[in-house]
C-alpha cells in the first residue's frame, strides 16, 4: 500500500501552527526523500522529537502514516518519482469521468463496463505501442534478483 505523499505532506500541514509549516515542511520532504528506510526512520525520529510538543496533531499524522508514505522506499529508485503520488490513479480516474459525463445515464450495467474497458484497453495499447509511462522491464530484472536474494537467504537459514 503507497500512500500518496502529496497527500500526506497536506494532512500534515494542516494540522501544523502556521509559523512552523515551513520547517515541519521541510523535514517532511527530506524524510520521503531519504534514499532508503532507514534514513527516513532516523529522520522521523528527529522531526518528532523536535516537534512533538510544538506540533503534537501533525506529529501523530507524520507517525500514523508514516510506513504507508514510504512504502515506495522498497522499489528500485527509477520508479520512485512516479509512484510516490497517485497521479496516474487521478488521470486514468479523470478519463473515465470525462468519457461518462457525454453519456450521462446508462442503460444497463453492462455498457458502463464496456464503455471503461475500451477505454482501458485503448490506454494499454498506447502504453505497450508508444511512449509508456512506466517501462517495467528493469522492475522485473530487479524482482528476480531480489527473489535469488530472498531464496538464498532461506536456504542459508535452514
Amino acid at each position: 500500500w503507497q500512500r500518496c505523499q502529496t497527500h500526506f505532506i497536506r494532512n500534515i500541514l494542516d494540522a501544523t501552527p502556521k509559523s512552523l509549516q515551513p520547517e515541519i515542511l521541510a523535514r517532511v520532504r527530506a524524510i520521503l526523500a531519504a534514499p532508503d528506510r532507514e534514513t527516513a526512520v532516523m529522520l522521523l525520529n528527529e522531526t518528532l522529537a523536535a516537534y512533538e510538543t510544538k506540533a503534537p496533531k501533525a506529529m501523530a499524522i507524520l507517525e500514523a502514516g508514516f510506513d504507508d508514505a514510504i512504502a515506495v522506499l522498497a522499489l528500485p529508485e527509477k520508479y520512485r518519482k512516479r509512484l510516490r503520488t497517485t497521479n496516474g490513479v487521478e488521470r486514468l480516474n479523470e478519463e473515465v469521468r470525462r468519457r461518462e459525463r457525454v453519456i450521462r445515464i446508462f442503460p444497463n450495467r453492462a455498457s458502463a463496463l464496456r464503455l471503461i474497458g475500451a477505454l482501458l484497453m485503448e490506454i494499454d495499447d498506447k502504453w505497450a505501442s508508444g511512449k509508456k509511462y512506466l517501462d517495467m522491464t528493469d522492475y522485473w530484472d530487479w524482482r528476480e534478483r531480489q527473489t535469488h536474494i530472498t531464496d538464498s537467504k532461506i536456504v542459508k537459514i535452514c
